[in-house]
């Protein structure tokens, strides 16, 4: 069954809330604090998108798409313009290692690159997650390299336009 991505809205946050504190979520997400799913919801900008990812009407992940030099909390600094950056994950341990993440992230990259002046998708998971780097690689992402995000050591990855649209589809 096909995972469906609709925008977030307020009646999700008990579900997010309830994710935020699962064990795998908290590994995947460093000491970041969980987020502010009130204020994530009702912002209104096209630069801030919250989507839920439903299989067969039950919530299983979220994905936050954002324009890494328009929104407000300037996490990436100083970053080129006509880029996304995606976090994404999984609530339910139960839901994890079923392909519901890359039915997500391929439906949030091809929402990014329908802007025709979207060049690059960033994503950065923890320099210490693996499994998501692997993960990503496979969907067509290339390291730039580590950064620091707060107390966090991430390694930031880039999917260009041209590698996306470039990638080998299975059977091919």
């Amino acid at each position: 069954m096909s995972v469906k991505l609709r925008p977030a809205t307020p009646e999700d946050i008990p579900v997010l809330q309830h994710w935020d504190a699962q064990p795998h979520v908290i590994a995947a997400t460093g000491s970041d604090a969980p987020p502010d799913w009130i204020e994530d919801i009702g912002l209104t900008s096209p630069a801030f998108q919250t989507l839920i990812g439903e299989q067969g009407g039950r919530p299983v992940g979220v994905v936050q798409i954002i324009d890494p030099a328009g929104e407000p909390t300037r996490y990436w600094g100083d970053c080129e313009h006509n880029l996304r950056a995606i976090d994404i994950w999984i609530g339910e341990p139960d839901c994890l290692g079923q392909g519901l993440g890359t039915q997500m992230m391929t439906q949030a990259i091809e929402r990014c690159f329908a802007a025709p002046e979207v060049t690059a998708i960033l994503i950065d998971p923890l320099e210490t997650n693996t499994d998501a780097q692997r993960f990503y690689r496979r969907l067509g992402f290339e390291e730039v390299g580590p950064r620091r995000f707060g107390d966090d050591d991430c390694t930031v990855m880039r999917l260009t336009r041209a590698g996306w649209e470039g990638r080998a589809l299975p059977g091919q």
